[in-house]
């Protein structure tokens, strides 16, 4: 009888013993929902990036008279490159150098505030000099100010333009820049073209992080600072070359700030989107949409689609650029990061 109790006992203390975890299992399962968890963060962030160009399209390439219908909110019910028309034959004046031009303008602000960046950057992480630290500062301290702080000082600048008194002093008078396309160029050549200081930052960091090794051998096979600079270090910015002629290029082409203060009537894409889709406008050019487009009536999406297609019009360029070197870009975004 006692032998029957001892052994019930032991089963049963048996049956109540805590069941172990498998770590692998739990591990596994973990991980599972680590890669939910970021699948879905990823997804949703490509929606809300992708949302706008989604509904822009289908708005952009419908027909003005099934602007808000039902039947073409994601797919247009009849497919029409009308607002595309009249973004050539409006906004271009069918006129479609002003395209090329505006993307030569940003080419050569592009040009030249690589070529400047670059040498301030170089003199900046390479030379000893006095006061430096406060050129320095000064270039961090244009940064982060709004350049709008900047604008009275240099429209007066551009507007009463002399150099230590020689125009005067020649001429009888100073010189008027403003509305002049040297007036965008002279700001880039000064380093106040849109975020140059910025450019200045990154060619600073990038020379700082490089050897000093590399300037020492060239300098013992005989090369001097100029010939250092040219020959050595700037071959080796390509890096930071690439990253900053994309971001000017970007920048420049898409500038109203300067464009419309210091040559107002220069002929660029952005711009004259800017002036042709004021709100003031909006019944002339439905208006003027109406008659080209023989259409007996438009609603108030039709102007926004005739100013939405303008805009993919003029982005096309920066599609294009970016298509061909958005992979150069991200190799080398992490060779002109923050260093030293």
């Amino acid at each position: 009888m006692r032998k029957n109790n001892e052994l019930v006992v032991q089963n049963t203390s048996n049956s109540v013993k805590p069941r172990e975890e498998n770590p692998f299992t739990k591990r596994k399962f973990t991980g599972f929902l680590s890669k939910i968890f970021l699948a879905t963060l990823i997804v949703s962030i490509c929606f809300a990036i992708l949302y706008p160009i989604l509904t822009l399209l289908p708005m952009v390439f419908t027909d003005l008279r099934d602007l808000g219908s039902p039947d073409s909110i994601w797919i247009p019910s009849t497919f029409s490159v009308n607002s595309i028309e009249f973004t050539f034959r409006s906004v271009m004046r069918g006129d479609i150098t002003i395209m090329f031009r505006s993307l030569l303008y940003a080419l050569t602000i592009c040009f030249i505030q690589v070529f400047m960046s670059a040498m301030a950057g170089y003199s900046l992480a390479r030379t000893d000099f006095k006061g430096k630290g406060l050129v320095f500062f000064l270039v961090i301290f244009v940064f982060l100010v709004p350049r709008q702080s900047f604008l009275i000082t240099q429209y007066l600048h551009f507007k009463h333009f002399d150099i230590l008194g020689i125009f005067q002093m020649f001429l009888g008078h100073d010189m008027d820049l403003i509305n002049q396309p040297i007036t965008l160029y002279l700001l880039a050549i000064f380093g106040f073209s849109v975020n140059q200081s910025l450019f200045i930052f990154i060619f600073r960091q990038f020379f700082k992080g490089l050897p000093i090794e590399i300037e020492e051998a060239s300098l013992i096979d005989g090369a001097g600072f100029y010939k250092t600079y040219f020959k050595i270090m700037l071959p080796n910015a390509m890096p930071a070359i690439l990253t900053v002629a994309v971001l000017a290029f970007v920048w420049a082409y898409g500038d109203t700030y300067y464009t419309n203060y210091f040559h107002t009537d220069g002929p660029y894409f952005g711009v004259i989107i800017d002036k042709t889709f004021k709100d003031a406008n909006n019944w002339y050019i439905n208006n003027q949409a109406r008659q080209w487009f023989d259409t007996a009536t438009t609603n108030d999406l039709a102007f926004e689609a005739l100013k939405q297609a303008s805009i993919i019009t003029f982005l096309t360029p920066l599609l294009i650029i970016y298509f061909f070197v958005q992979r150069k870009i991200v190799e080398n975004l992490d060779r002109v990061g923050i260093v030293g």
